[in-house]
């Protein structure tokens, strides 16, 4: 058990556990911050004159056009489901994207985070236009539903990461638990998990053919380490926060030189 613990989430907690200690709540601050926004749209949406300017600004709805679901969405996953408690969306942001920033850097979960919620918001509408009787469809009355919240992010940035430090396994689990989420309750927020992880699937593909391709490390290796051989943002020798080499560090230290004399 200890062996498999080891191989499955080692490296994960070893970049984890460094960066924690090291930089401590800095080192999650985007993190904090989104747990922040998420709850403060919660309380002002059930206020009785905050819930419609929530809904401006963070509402997407798949009957609604699609340029102003687009303007939305960055807000919009944020803004927890009125349907659901909020504890649950501030513990999968606090957990699921705290882990994601230590490990793939602000501007990659950032993008992978919008890229499965754009995944979701878009099958919405294709699902819709296909119809109900379409394996892939969805009824129509379902452009009518409130599409909030950052479960779809949340689960598209468990797949990356369980990629990227391949707990293959523990990924594995996160796309069978969300199919029998489909098969218990058959709705629309189930779907669009699905559609999300659909979606990093396949920038997972896209990303390993890349990486054979140019013959880059990680292609075929063993286990024990980020997928790639990428390291972690803000890790290594004389990292700082932003990814940049701190005076002093490698090489450069700014001292004079040591030289060794021979008689």
């Amino acid at each position: 058990m200890r062996r498999f613990a080891r191989r499955e989430w080692g490296a994960l907690y070893g970049t984890l556990r460094t960066a924690l200690v090291t930089r401590k709540w800095r080192a999650v601050a985007m993190t904090l911050g989104a747990v922040c926004l998420t709850a403060l749209f919660q309380a002002v949406q059930n206020q009785p004159w905050g819930y419609q300017p929530v809904q401006d600004v963070g509402s997407v709805r798949a009957g609604e056009p699609l340029w102003l679901a687009l303007l939305r969405t960055p807000l919009s996953l944020f803004v927890p489901a009125l349907d659901l408690p909020v504890w649950g969306a501030l513990a999968q942001v606090l957990l699921v994207f705290g882990i994601a920033e230590i490990c793939l850097g602000r501007p990659l979960t950032l993008l992978i985070a919008y890229a499965a919620t754009l995944a979701g918001t878009m099958y919405a509408r294709i699902g819709i236009a296909l119809g109900p009787d379409h394996p892939l469809g969805l009824p129509g009355s379902d452009a009518r539903v409130v599409d909030t919240g950052p479960s779809a992010a949340v689960v598209g940035l468990a797949v990356f990461v369980c990629w990227r430090y391949r707990a293959r396994l523990t990924g594995a689990l996160v796309v069978v638990a969300m199919v029998v989420e489909v098969m218990i309750k058959n709705n629309l927020a189930g779907k669009e998990h699905l559609a999300a992880i659909a979606a990093v699937l396949v920038v997972c593909a896209v990303l390993s053919w890349r990486q054979r391709r140019s013959g880059g490390p990680g292609g075929s290796g063993g286990s024990g380490g980020p997928e790639g051989g990428v390291r972690p943002a803000g890790s290594g020798r004389g990292a700082r926060s932003d990814g940049g080499v701190l005076p002093g560090s490698g090489t450069r230290s700014g001292a004079p030189p040591i030289r060794s004399w021979k008689r």
